[in-house]
């Protein structure tokens, strides 16, 4: 009875002089209170403490003094996270679900929606109109043509005018279902003294034609008349 007595007395007196005496002041540390005087600390906190501890501020102290340069340029205290790991657990932060929710067609693997998706309604590329003549819009500016081979022309008659419908008509080629007709070389030699007409001719291929002694004739891709050189 009398230590406990002697311990509440002790402490009394403790607590006593600490009241009469302001001299020193308790500042929180990691390894416990102790007493520091105050005019040789006054209580700081580091900017964004909470977020990043390990931060060097030796800069921000005297911003105002500091010239910044391309060496000594640094990302603000906090403002640079580390990589989140998706699906490794609940202590990471993003471990169950990852962020996409617990169901739904979101939440799946996958990607959920296909680009221009607006949930079923007419999308937008659906709802403007159309441009006429012009399949893949309106900077569609590549003609195609239906491509006819020199091999082709090796078959046909010397010395007869060539055009695709002749050379449909004699079954030597199949039907297209483009209109415009073009020239192309391939691995046969055209027949000698032949007029060929069509929309357009390769290089390599109105010189083999010129050179077994024909003739090219290029075709208006409107009218399909000849067109005067």
């Amino acid at each position: 009875m009398k230590s406990f007595l002697s311990v509440i007395a002790a402490l009394l007196s403790f607590s006593a002089s600490l009241r009469a005496s302001d001299a020193y002041a308790f500042v929180h540390r990691s390894n416990g209170l102790s007493s520091v005087p105050k005019s040789s600390s006054c209580l700081k906190m580091k900017i964004f403490d909470w977020k990043r501890r390990t931060a060097d501020e030796s800069l921000l102290n005297d911003v105002e003094k500091t010239e910044f340069t391309l060496d000594n340029l640094k990302p603000a205290p906090g403002s640079r996270h580390r990589k989140s790991r998706k699906g490794r657990g609940i202590a990471a932060g993003q471990g169950a679900s990852c962020g996409f929710g617990m169901r739904g067609q979101k939440s799946r693997a996958g990607s959920p929606t296909r680009p221009g998706f607006e949930g079923g309604q007419i999308p937008l590329y659906r709802r403007l109109p159309k441009f006429v003549g012009k399949p893949t819009g309106p900077g569609h500016e590549k003609t195609i043509y239906n491509v006819i081979s020199t091999d082709a022309l090796e078959k046909a008659a010397a010395g007869s005018t060539v055009t695709f419908d002749s050379l449909l008509e004699s079954k030597i080629v199949t039907k297209s279902k483009f209109d415009l007709h073009k020239v192309v070389m391939g691995k046969g030699t055209p027949a000698s003294n032949l007029t060929v007409q069509a929309h357009a001719f390769t290089k390599s291929a109105r010189q083999a034609i010129e050179a077994a002694g024909g003739k090219c004739e290029l075709l208006s891709p409107t009218t399909n008349a000849v067109i005067s050189e």
